[in-house]
């Protein structure tokens, strides 16, 4: 008990550091993190990936808002870009976290696994993620984009338990926004997406009761790593400005990529 314990509150600082330089919220190192203690402690049970999945979503909540108050006093967030695309977003989390509670643990764990491999594909192989083409004033997002590219982060993201930077990230640093401000404003858009999950894997009937859970939600390891992220995300909220640019993007697809090994070595 003692040793999940501390594996989560490290980890825990490990998603506050993702949190401020990459917008995860945690939930790209939260999922598997929750996944793997479980599965330690021989009691994955069927409901193991959504447990995971749904105490990412609680940590990711309270992370986000909490980045989202320390990127807004650092002057990050371009309001003009996050507006419409929350709006869509807290449609589509709201339709993906029903959604998923239908899906099986085995499924919902290759999914999650071939969301990583397209998004690390994605981000080497087409243009405009490494080296993007920087603007004094990034472009502007189309209402197609906003609208159904909204819909499809929420749905996607509040599925499978992660946030919706691993899309939006993309997304604004095609349209010309450096990195710092990509990741800087995905914080404020994993809200929608973690705060609908919740609630949904909170409150729904399909899940077995067991101590320390409010439905899918493990409240004991969503404590854990709330007590190392939180402190972590006030330390280092002024950090990524200082980081190159270059470095910045390279570091979100090996930390990608880091996930994905940890996910698809872990046994189901």
């Amino acid at each position: 008990m003692l040793t999940s314990f501390l594996t989560l509150l490290s980890f825990g600082c490990l998603t506050g550091i993702t949190t401020v330089f990459f917008g995860f919220g945690g939930g790209f190192v939260s999922v598997p993190v929750v996944y793997g203690v479980l599965t330690a402690a021989a009691r994955p049970g069927p409901d193991a990936m959504h447990v995971a999945v749904a105490t990412s979503a609680a940590v990711m909540t309270v992370n986000a808002v909490a980045a989202t108050l320390a990127q807004w006093r650092a002057g990050r967030l371009r309001h003009a870009d996050l507006r419409p695309l929350a709006a869509f977003i807290t449609i589509g989390a709201a339709a993906g976290s029903l959604a998923s509670t239908f899906i099986g643990g085995t499924e919902l764990r290759v999914l999650f696994v071939v969301y990583l491999l397209v998004t690390i594909t994605d981000s080497l192989l087409r243009k405009g993620f490494l080296s993007p083409a920087l603007r004094k004033s990034p472009e502007p997002l189309g209402r197609g984009t906003t609208t159904f590219g909204g819909m499809g982060i929420g749905l996607v993201a509040a599925a499978l338990g992660v946030g919706g930077s691993v899309m939006t990230v993309p997304l604004l640093r095609r349209r010309g926004h450096p990195m710092a401000e990509a990741t800087a404003m995905a914080g404020p858009l994993s809200v929608p997406v973690a705060l609908a999950g919740t609630l949904v894997y909170a409150l729904t009937p399909a899940a077995t009761a067991g101590w320390g859970r409010f439905g899918y939600v493990d409240l004991t390891a969503g404590a854990a790593l709330l007590l190392g992220s939180l402190p972590t995300i006030a330390a280092v909220r002024r950090a990524p400005g200082r980081v190159p640019d270059r470095v910045h993007s390279v570091a979100y697809v090996l930390l990608l990529l880091a996930v994905l090994i940890v996910m698809t070595v872990t046994d189901a």
